[in-house]
């Protein structure tokens, strides 16, 4: 059974006009999950376009690439569109079109990406990545999705 009350316990902000610490978010996410890499993006209600919150494990020079994502485009972005999650074995040899050229780049494989999700609302993506190809679990992806629904009430 996977233990991701750790990763609740850091959404709860210090006093109530505090932003949730994202990157500790983040980094409680990928210990819980056991990934090396990740993503949190708010979508941006004024560009429509996600927007890069935090991220952990990545080479410097893809951050540029990821700051602004339009929905539709790469994991993220397809995720946001579909409103489910979106997943790669190995991201490496994938050919469905779904990852974007530079998403190679990261050097991860087994992938996933979910929106970040409220009563239907999309307020943005939560990305993991491990370095190995993998395929998330059904008890996985729904704890991510649970994980993204507490972080909808938080990501403004």
């Amino acid at each position: 059974m996977l233990d991701t009350q750790p990763i609740f316990d850091t959404l709860i902000p210090t006093t109530p006009t505090d932003q949730p610490d994202w990157n500790r978010f983040l980094a409680q996410t990928l210990q819980t999950f056991d990934c090396t890499t990740g993503t949190l993006h708010r979508l941006d209600p004024d560009s429509g376009l996600l927007t890069l919150v935090a991220y952990a494990g990545l080479p410097p020079f893809i951050v540029p690439k990821i700051e602004k994502i339009p929905v539709g485009k790469g994991m993220a972005g397809i995720a946001a569109e579909r409103r489910e999650a979106v997943q790669l074995c190995n991201l490496q040899t994938d050919e469905s079109g779904v990852a974007r050229p530079a998403a190679r780049d990261t050097k991860v494989e087994g992938s996933i990406a979910v929106p970040v999700l409220f009563n239907g609302q999309l307020y943005g993506t939560l990305g993991i990545a491990k370095p190995v190809p993998y395929d998330f679990t059904d008890e996985e992806v729904e704890a991510l999705m649970n994980i993204g629904e507490a972080v909808s009430q938080v990501l403004v």
